[in-house]
């Protein structure tokens, strides 16, 4: 049966592909049935993420590199995710005035998400919007993640290239090494190189990498954003990788991690939701119970869950 929104989204209608992401973002059976729709167009893309810790200037390189990219004629989607409003739960810094020299331009699609106070910067419904812009036509799509530091690792779960992005004088060097983010890296990138240390800095990451035992060494690459400087190499270093994994066979089975997590999330989800609406009443009672001192944070979740670990086996 023929879906409209999803036939309006394959052909690349701007107001179709806004609302789907919406109704996927909401997570619905609306939205199920967009994806299901949609699924046979997905999987053509590169998708790229681009993460590292506040300030490093992560918006706008990712406009610099999105207008060398319309330049060769390329269609650009970014799903750029942002810190979550605590007062209405949107996107805070959902403007994107970094990347502002990229609205207007039809080939560009820049739709911010909420984290929603999702681990690692990356919100649940990041992988279903980078699908609807797959599935659109657009390529690369480029999930720009909020930046919050050691954690913000799982940006390399919806993404085929992941850039690291750091900068001289906010102690990066040390927190990419020490939280993941060099694990993480296809490319690691100094920005603002032209303030004093970017040379240092990237001294410091070759370093740390050539300690590593096993694993691919992801390249250093330094980059003025704000000038434009090293952007072109920086462009051709994200092709070149996805060249090379696809050569060497990685990119189908970074893709078949990909789909292996987010099949696990979503049965997670489903559990989780199932469980707190089951047990709501029980758990403003003994909420209560913890309140007035009569019962235990731990004591009070033994009551909730009725998952035992399994019992040692008698020696």
């Amino acid at each position: 049966m023929a879906d409209p929104l999803a036939d309006a989204v394959r052909a690349g209608d701007p107001r179709a592909v806004a609302r789907a992401i919406s109704l996927v973002e909401d997570g619905g059976a609306a939205g199920a049935t967009v994806l299901a729709a949609l699924s046979g167009a997905v999987g053509r893309a590169h998708r790229i993420g681009i993460t590292g810790p506040p300030g490093v200037g992560k918006s706008t390189l990712l406009a610099a590199l999105g207008q060398r990219w319309r330049a060769a004629g390329r269609r650009v989607g970014i799903v750029a995710v942002d810190p979550t409003s605590p007062f209405t739960g949107g996107a805070l810094l959902g403007d994107r005035v970094r990347m502002g020299a990229l609205y207007g331009d039809p080939g560009v699609f820049i739709r911010s998400l909420a984290s929603r106070g999702a681990l690692g910067g990356v919100s649940a419904g990041t992988h279903d919007a980078a699908d609807v812009l797959d599935a659109a036509g657009f390529d690369p799509v480029v999930v720009e993640t909020v930046g919050v530091g050691q954690g913000e690792v799982a940006v390399a779960a919806v993404a085929d290239t992941v850039v690291v992005v750091v900068a001289p004088g906010h102690g990066d060097g040390v927190q990419a090494m020490k939280g993941g983010l060099l694990e993480t890296a296809d490319l690691l990138v100094v920005n603002q190189a032209d303030r004093e240390g970017a040379e240092g800095l990237a001294a410091e990451l070759r370093a740390a990498i050539e300690l590593r035992e096993r694993g691919r060494r992801p390249d250093v690459l330094l980059t003025t954003a704000s000038e434009g400087r090293g952007v072109a190499e920086l462009a051709a270093a994200i092709d070149a990788h996805r060249r090379d994994l696809a050569a060497a066979g990685g990119l189908g089975a970074r893709r078949a991690e990909r789909a292996l997590a987010r099949v696990r999330d979503e049965v997670d989800r489903r559990r989780a939701r199932a469980f707190w609406t089951a047990r709501a009443g029980d758990l403003a009672r003994l909420v209560a119970e913890v309140v007035d001192g009569r019962m235990t944070v731990a004591a009070a979740a033994d009551r909730l869950d009725d998952v035992r670990p399994p019992e040692p086996p008698r020696s």
